[in-house]
């Protein structure tokens, strides 16, 4: 079967092909570019527990060794501390680090992948779809036609992709702007990020009612001003004026020594592509959404549609295409990201001034600068992980169905687990393999060697209840789970989202949980391209 089509070598574009390469499928990156990035210590990204997880394992690189994982968050008011959270306490810490890092590891894993291509200097012109596959032609020195399986644009906000197929891209332009600067200096709050709003002192450049500072590696850190509405031009002068004005207010004497390493000018727009699958074209990252206010990221959120599509992806390729499938990739994440759109455009107008937040959020959330700190900090409904509750795989109707601390749909939490080889491992550790996941939670299994329990009580059923599910699946034992009853089942999908508990060993109920999360039984209609479908359709309506 001929490869997947990546356009776009961004770290959207690069984690997907190694995601589909770690399922054995083989891909072509289409990459406009030379094939390496410039440095710039000012473009960075703020990744979520999960998210950061997931390139670990594709790049076999622990992030924190070129990023930050922050010690803890403050938030200021004027010159009062509004809150206060220490990451060792409260949970995982968000991870910082600068985009072409970032980029340049997946880069490094790709060039020892074997089942992935990388084509450079080649722009995009020509997109053809056919019964059997797809046709692209690029320009440029090397430019040529590629036959793929299926094509996915992750190539930005300008995405040729989106505009060969027609795809409009609604939304909003210069939502916000941000004055920014990464500069190598000394600050009161080692390792902590900041929110400070309303500060104090008077500003002889652009009014800034708003700064954030992120911490960097090697005594560098990222400043982001909020810019008052308008397109008035930034200047370096107005910028080391910001700079200057904030470091003194800072520091309990003069402006401290620092050594300015980046510039820029960072522009918010919000928007979201109608569609994000046109037969066998999909759309990810930045192609099929922008989004960046109050702290939420963007990149974040493209990594996160590759994690979803390349499994499904996957198992198309693999195991033949199942249009149910494949269309829930567009339903769940553009449901996710339109969601926090929504709650961003929302939020902003009473937090930037206008409105009363009563006729909104209800409750706690009135409190500006938890919604804001929730936005920067991956939580609440500004931040936090989406799930997938509503999806069209979703399992209906399972009677040994229970609850546990994890809602259906939602990522699971990361424990120890026992594989089928007696490894312990992370529950992590085994994700993005085209196989589900099934976890039995059996207490004490962690203090006896795997030989003693394997063949006593539930597991030989367990184990011939997995062997004859739809699709591969891996067996993993878990001494515990927040929640989970003892000899209770998890099912999980490939990206890490928990299909549902069920309460003890039943067939039954697994198998249909399994096949749900497959999009249903595989019929014949289901198994031709839905342009297929219709001709067949309108045919018969015309006998």
């Amino acid at each position: 079967m001929d490869p997947v089509i990546i356009v776009g070598a961004g770290p959207v574009g690069l984690t997907l092909a190694l995601a589909l390469a770690r399922q054995e499928v083989p891909t072509v990156v289409l990459d406009e570019g030379p094939g390496k990035d410039e440095p710039r210590p000012a473009r960075t990204v703020v990744l979520r527990e999960e998210t950061a997880a997931l390139l670990e394992r594709l790049t076999g690189v622990a992030l924190a060794e070129h990023g930050v994982r922050w010690a803890g968050w403050r938030s200021l008011r004027r010159r009062q501390v509004v809150s206060e959270i220490v990451f060792d306490a409260s949970g995982p810490a968000p991870l910082h680090i600068a985009q072409h890092f970032l980029t340049g590891l997946l880069r490094g894993a790709i060039a020892g992948e074997p089942l992935v291509k990388t084509a450079v200097d080649s722009r995009l012109d020509t997109i053809e779809q056919d019964r059997s596959g797809i046709t692209a032609h690029t320009r440029g020195p090397r430019g040529t036609w590629w036959r793929g399986s299926y094509l996915v644009g992750c190539d930005g906000p300008r995405s040729t992709v989106r505009k060969l197929q027609d795809i409009r891209f609604p939304g909003r332009t210069a939502v916000e702007r941000h004055a920014v600067a990464a500069l190598r200096v000394e600050l009161p709050w080692e390792g902590q990020a900041l929110l400070h709003r309303m500060p104090p002192w008077r500003s002889s450049g652009p009014s800034a009612g708003e700064v954030t500072a992120r911490p960097l590696p090697d005594g560098a850190w990222r400043l982001d001003w909020l810019l008052p509405p308008g397109k008035d031009l930034v200047t370096p002068e107005d910028l080391l004026t910001l700079i200057r004005e904030t470091l003194t207010g800072w520091s309990d004497g003069p402006t401290p020594t620092y050594d300015l390493l980046d510039t820029g000018v960072h522009t918010v727009h919000h928007r979201l592509a109608r569609r994000w699958r046109a037969g066998r074209v999909f759309l990810a990252g930045d192609a099929a959404h922008l989004l960046g206010a109050l702290g939420t990221q963007g990149l974040d959120e493209g990594l996160r549609d590759a994690e979803n599509l390349a499994w499904k992806l996957a198992a198309a390729w693999h195991h033949g295409p199942h249009e149910t499938l494949l269309d829930s990739y567009q339903t769940e994440r553009r449901a996710v990201v339109a969601a926090r759109l929504r709650a961003a455009d929302q939020v902003l107008p009473v937090l930037r001034g206008g409105g009363g937040l009563r006729q909104i959020l209800p409750g706690a959330a009135r409190n500006h600068d938890t919604l804001l700190s929730d936005g920067h900090l991956g939580r609440g409904p500004l931040g936090a992980p989406g799930t997938y509750a509503d999806s069209p795989l979703a399992p209906r109707q399972l009677e040994a169905e229970i609850a546990v601390d994890t809602p259906a749909g939602a990522p699971v939490t990361d424990v120890r687990v026992t594989a089928e080889d007696g490894s312990f491992v992370q529950l992590r550790d085994r994700l993005g393999r085209d196989a589900l996941l099934v976890v039995l939670i059996a207490p004490g299994t962690g203090v006896w060697d795997r030989k003693h329990w394997v063949s006593a009580g539930v597991m030989p059923r367990l184990a011939a209840a997995v062997t004859a599910l739809p699709h591969p699946a891996e067996l993993l034992v878990a001494e515990s789970y927040p929640g989970a009853p003892a000899h209770s089942v998890l099912l999980v999908r490939p990206d890490g989202h928990l299909v549902t508990a069920l309460s003890g060993v039943r067939p039954a109920d697994l198998y249909a949980a399994a096949e749900a999360t497959l999009g249903g039984a595989v019929g014949v209609e289901q198994e031709q391209p839905r342009e297929e479908q219709a001709a067949a359709r309108a045919g018969s309506g015309a006998r």
